[in-house]
Parts: C-alpha cells; structure tokens; sequence
C-alpha cells in the first residue's frame, strides 16, 4: 500500500517536472520556476533535492542528460524530440501522463487481495478518464489520430479497446459527446445504481471525472465493521478528493499563465 501511494503521488512529481521543462522552454527564470512547483509532495517522496537540482539547470540537453537513467528518460527524450520538430508540447504531455498511468497500473500487481478489490478499479476508472481526456483533446486540437493512439494505456472499465477506438476516429466533439453519453448511461453497472451522465458542455471532462468518482464511491459503500476496507476506503478518499482540488482549482490557474506565454514564445 505504501509502494502504491508513492506511485499515486508520482503525479504531482510529473507536473513538477512539466513545469521546470516548459519554463525552460518559456525562458521563466529561476525564482518564477520555483514558485510553481509543488515542494510537498516532493517531501512525501523523499525526492526534494532531485527537484532542486532540475531547477537549476539552464537548457533542454542538460534535463535530458540529468534524467537519463531515471524512469523518465524515454518520455523526456521523445517528448522534446518532438517539440524541437513541431513546437508543439501536447507529446511531452502525454508521454509523461502515459507513464504515470501505466505505473500505477503494474503496481496494483503488487497488493494484497483486500487493497487489489478498490484499488484496482480506482485505477481503472483514473486511467479510463486519462484515455477520454487524450481522445477529446486530440479531437478538439486536431491531432494526428494514430500518434495520438499511441498514447491509451491498455487498462479499461467501461471502455473497451474497440470502443476507445471507435471514439479516437470521431471528427468533432459533438460526435465525442454523444458517443460517451450513451456508453455511460446504457452500462448494467450504471443502471443499477441509477448513476446518469450529466455533460456539462463547458467543463467536459470534468463532467467525466466527476461521474466516475461518483460511481467508484457508490460501489464502495464501506461497512463500517471492516476496518481495512474502511480504512483504505478514507484514505482513498482524501487522496482523491486533495487531488481534484489541485487539478481543478490550483493547477489550472499556473497553466493558464504558462499555456499565455507559451502561444507568446510561438508568435516570436
């Protein structure tokens, strides 16, 4: 379990680590770098001077060279590969989510019989909405359709392989929106629990997310006399619901600004 929440927070080291490469790219010096970075979690993995001593460092070989024999070596070398080809960091992006996904999904392998039961699908439906959030952003920004498909990780809830890729091959977002609102809704496992998908047009894969969850923690109605279950259930929660508040409070403010001055760097 302590393995598994390692790798669950290995997320926010990801976001770090975007945010040091994009800042390079950007040209933000040193202190404005520092001021986006997520030092907390870096704590929880004992990996503070592994950050500190990527802030540091002045240009993309030099991030290069420093992770190459971390785990984030391919994703970073193929990642800026091809920024340097198309100044685009959607590949960067998606690499480094695509390992974080895929991570956590072999750790599962690694727990015991009563974490496996939620945590498994916690993991399967955080990894479905990882693939529909890849999809809908290929789509809204026209993304080649076979890079972008190298991108799914192979984990499914409701989703199966054919129907992911049935959606990655829609040509709008309307057609994304329909397709996923009747998947949703006509499941056996969303029926019985009188669980609907409500699209929110605005904030769509937040829409997404938020009925996942909804459906994860009605499956999980713990019995309070089953302490462990009880116990990882809490523990699952808090995690989850600390994570939603980065993502969709704190985080989005520091990439509004950073995606600003990135489309600024792409008109010089």
């Amino acid at each position: 379990m302590r393995i598994f929440l390692q790798s669950y927070l290995l997320k926010f080291e990801i976001q770090n680590l975007k945010q040091i490469v994009i800042g390079l790219i950007l040209g933000i010096d040193y202190e404005e770098k520092r001021k986006n970075i997520n030092f907390l979690v870096e704590t929880y993995l004992d990996n503070t001077e592994f950050i500190e001593e990527m802030l540091k460092l002045t240009n993309l070989d030099e991030i290069q060279l420093f992770l190459k024999k971390t785990i984030y070596n391919i994703p970073i070398r193929e990642g800026l590969l091809y920024y340097i080809k198309k100044k685009e960091i959607f590949v960067l992006e998606a690499f480094l989510d695509q390992l974080y996904y895929t991570r956590l999904r072999d750790q599962v392998k690694r727990l015991n019989k009563k974490e496996k039961i939620m945590i498994s699908l916690l993991v399967k439906y955080k990894t479905e909405v990882y693939n529909l959030n890849v999809i809908y952003r290929g789509i809204i920004n026209n993304i080649d359709r076979k890079l972008l498909s190298q991108f799914l990780v192979d984990n499914y809830l409701f989703m199966s392989e054919g129907i992911l890729d049935s959606l990655l091959n829609l040509p709008n977002v309307d057609e994304f929106i329909s397709n996923i609102t009747y998947y949703l809704n006509n499941t056996s496992e969303t029926k019985q629990i009188f669980l609907r998908l409500n699209l929110d047009k605005k904030h769509i894969i937040r829409s997404i997310e938020e009925f996942y969850f909804t459906y994860y923690f009605k499956k999980f109605e713990i019995k309070v006399d089953d302490i462990d279950m009880f116990t990882i259930s809490k523990i699952l929660e808090v995690l989850i619901k600390k994570e939603k508040e980065i993502r969709f409070d704190i985080l989005p403010r520091v990439v509004k600004i950073i995606h600003k001055k990135f489309k600024m760097l792409k008109k010089l």
